[in-house]
C-alpha cells in the first residue's frame, strides 16, 4: 500500500509541475484551463472534468469542460449541477460524493457519463480561490476503486493544490484585464484632450523640429499637450522619423526640464548588459564589476528616461522592467537594497507591438503600462511638404560643418519631393550630404542627385516604385497594392515599420527598373542567411511583412534551413 501511495505522490507532483507550466505559458485563459483538465484526465483517470468561475454578477458559469467545446456545454451539452456545488464556492470547503450514482442532485449529470452496469462513479469538487473568498470550483467525475476513502483524501489534496494554482492565474488575468480597461479609458480621455491643440508656432523645446505640414503639426500638438504630465509616452513610427528628437522635446517642455534626460538604445545591448545599464550593479556582482555603478534609472531620477527600440527587449527582461514601471523600485545587479526612483518614462519602437502581444513575443501587461499615451510619428512620405525646409536645413548644416557654401536649385528640390524616402528624415539627410559632397560647381542641381545618376540604392532595392520593393511586387496583388500607398499609422491600427532603412526611392524620371528573378532570389537568400534563416528578421531587413516574405520564399522555391 505504501508503494502505491508513493507512486501516486510522485505522479501528483509531476502533474502539479505540468499544470504550473501550462498556466504560466499562455495568456489565453480559456485554452489554459482546458489544457489543465486534459492533464488531470491523465493523472486521475477521470471521466469528466469541469471548471466553474463566478462572473461580474457573482453567478457561477462554466469556464472549461472536457470532451466537448465550452459553447456546446453552455448550450445544454451537459446537465451540470451548478446549484449542488454552490456550497463549495460559498464555504470554501471540498465536496466528496463517493457513490455519486445514487445522489439525486447529481443524477442528471452522472447519467451522461454512466456506462452500462456501472455503479462506481465518485464526484470530487474543490474550491478555486487565492487568499480571498472563493470565486469558482474544480470538479472531477472519476471511478471509485477499493480503498476509495483514503484515495479520495489523497486526490482532494492534489486537486486543492491545482485549484490554488488556477485561482492565482485567474486572479492575475482579471487584474490585467481591469488594468487594461482602465488604461484604455485613460488613453481615450487623454487622446481627446491631445488632439485639441495644434500649435501655430513651435514653443520652447521644439526649436529643432522642422516642418509645417498638417501631419507634423498634429504630432507637435500632442507633444505639447502630453509634456507637462507624468504619463508614460510611447512614440510609434518607422525608423528615421525623429523619435529621439520628439522624446527630447517632451522632456524640455515638461516640469522636469532642469533634471537629467537619459537615453538608452535597448536594441544595441544584450539582456545582461542592458540590465546592468538600467539598474546598475554592485561591486563584485560579476566579473569586471570592480566598482559600484549607478544605473540609468538612478541617473534619471527626477528627470526623463528614454528607452529607444523598446520592442526588442527579451521576454525575461520585460518582467524586470514591468516591476520598475509598476512599483518605481528595483535592486542593482548583485545587490539586495531596494532603490526607489521618480522617473518619467518615454519609450519608442518601430515594431507592431499589438502583433507581438498576440504572438506572445511581448507581455500584454507591459504593453498596457507603456501604451498610456501613444503618439504616432508620420513617415516622410506623408509630409512631403516639409522636404524643402528639411533639405535646406541639412544643407546649411553641411556647409557649416565643412566650411562651404553649396546651394540647391528649385528643380532639385522638386525631385526630392517626388522621392519616397523609405528611410525617412535620416535618409533625406544622407541624400543631401551625399549630393552636396559630390556637387562639382557649388550648386546641387537635379542631375547631381543619386537617383538621376542611377546610383540610388532605393532605385535598385525598391524597383523605382514608391514604397514597394521588387520582392513586394512578387507578393499577392492585394498585398503589393498596400505597399504602394503606405497609409499613415493610426491609433487603432498602427502599421509596422521596416527595421532596415533602404535608400531613397526616386520617382523623378518615372523609370521602373525591373531586376530579373535570379537577382531577386539571390537577394532573398542573402537576407535569410544574414538573419540566421529567421523569416521575421529577414522580413524587417527587407521592409516586408512575414507573410510576404513567406510568399516570396515559396514563389522562388527556397527551402528553409534549420540551423
Amino acid at each position: 500500500m505504501n508503494k502505491i501511495r508513493t507512486d501516486d505522490s510522485e505522479a501528483h507532483l509531476i502533474g502539479i509541475y505540468e499544470i504550473g507550466k501550462v498556466l504560466g505559458a499562455s495568456f489565453d485563459l480559456d485554452r489554459a484551463l482546458h489544457d489543465v483538465l486534459n492533464i488531470l484526465s491523465s493523472y486521475l483517470a477521470m471521466r469528466h472534468g469541469v471548471i466553474v468561475l463566478t462572473d461580474h454578477d457573482d453567478q457561477l458559469v462554466m469556464a472549461a469542460v472536457t470532451g466537448m467545446s465550452l459553447a456546446e456545454a453552455k448550450s445544454g451539452g451537459i446537465r451540470y449541477p451548478v446549484e449542488a456545488i454552490r456550497p463549495v464556492v460559498d464555504r470554501g470547503m471540498p465536496m466528496v460524493v463517493p457513490s455519486a450514482v445514487g445522489d439525486p442532485d447529481l443524477a442528471d449529470y452522472i447519467a451522461d457519463f454512466l456506462e452500462p452496469d456501472d455503479d462506481s462513479l465518485a464526484f470530487l469538487c474543490v474550491p478555486i480561490k487565492t487568499n480571498d473568498k472563493p470565486f469558482g470550483s474544480l470538479s472531477v467525475l472519476r471511478g471509485r476503486e477499493s480503498g476509495a476513502l483514503r484515495g479520495f483524501q489523497h486526490d482532494i489534496r492534489f486537486l486543492t493544490m491545482v485549484g490554488t494554482l488556477i485561482g492565482q492565474t485567474v486572479s492575475l488575468y482579471r487584474k490585467v484585464l481591469a488594468d487594461r480597461e482602465r488604461l484604455m479609458e485613460d488613453n481615450v480621455r487623454l487622446q481627446k484632450q491631445v488632439i485639441k491643440i495644434a500649435p501655430s508656432a513651435a514653443p520652447h523645446g521644439m526649436d529643432d523640429i522642422i516642418g509645417a505640414s498638417d501631419a507634423i503639426n498634429n504630432v507637435l500638438g500632442q507633444i505639447q499637450q502630453a509634456a507637462p504630465t507624468k504619463a508614460t509616452v510611447l512614440l510609434r513610427g518607422e525608423s528615421g522619423t525623429g523619435k529621439e528628437m520628439m522624446a527630447q522635446a517632451l522632456h524640455q517642455m515638461s516640469k522636469r526640464a532642469q533634471k537629467p534626460f537619459i537615453k538608452v538604445n535597448c536594441a544595441a545591448l544584450s539582456e545582461s548588459v542592458l540590465e546592468s545599464e538600467l539598474f546598475g550593479h554592485e561591486k563584485g556582482a560579476f566579473t569586471g564589476a570592480i566598482a559600484e555603478r549607478k544605473g540609468r534609472f538612478e541617473l534619471a531620477n527626477g528627470g526623463t528616461l528614454f528607452l529607444d527600440e523598446i520592442g526588442e527587449i527579451s521576454q525575461a527582461f520585460q518582467s524586470k522592467l514591468l516591476r520598475v514601471l509598476q512599483e518605481g523600485e528595483f535592486e542593482r545587479v548583485g545587490g539586495v537594497k531596494t532603490i526607489k526612483v521618480d522617473v518619467r518614462l518615454v519609450a519608442a519602437t518601430n515594431r507592431d507591438l499589438e502583433a507581438a502581444v498576440t504572438k506572445g513575443e511581448f507581455r500584454a501587461d507591459l504593453y498596457f503600462r507603456l501604451n498610456v499615451v501613444p503618439i504616432f510619428l508620420p513617415p516622410l512620405r506623408d509630409r512631403k511638404a516639409d522636404i524643402p525646409a528639411l533639405a535646406d536645413h541639412f544643407l546649411k548644416q553641411f556647409n557649416q560643418e565643412n566650411g562651404r557654401t553649396v546651394g540647391i536649385t528649385a528643380k532639385a528640390l522638386q525631385t526630392l519631393q517626388r522621392c519616397n524616402f523609405p528611410g525617412n528624415v535620416r535618409e533625406l539627410e544622407n541624400c543631401v550630404y551625399r549630393s552636396a559632397t559630390m556637387a562639382s560647381d557649388g550648386v546641387i542641381d537635379e542631375i547631381d542627385l543619386s537617383c538621376k545618376r542611377d546610383t540610388c540604392l532605393s532605385s535598385t532595392l525598391w524597383g523605382g516604385k514608391p514604397g514597394q520593393s521588387n520582392l513586394a511586387a512578387a507578393m499577392q496583388p492585394h498585398e503589393a497594392g498596400h505597399h504602394h500607398h503606405h497609409p499613415a499609422p493610426s491609433a487603432a491600427a498602427p502599421a509596422p515599420a521596416p527595421a532596415a532603412q533602404p535608400a531613397p526611392v526616386s520617382a523623378g524620371d518615372g523609370d521602373e527598373a525591373e531586376l530579373d528573378a535570379d537577382d531577386e532570389r539571390g537577394r532573398l537568400i542573402q537576407a535569410m542567411e544574414r538573419c540566421g534563416w529567421v523569416q521575421a528578421k529577414a522580413a524587417r531587413l527587407l521592409g516586408l511583412t512575414p507573410r510576404q516574405i513567406g510568399y516570396a520564399l515559396k514563389k522562388h522555391n527556397i527551402e528553409i534551413r534549420q540551423l
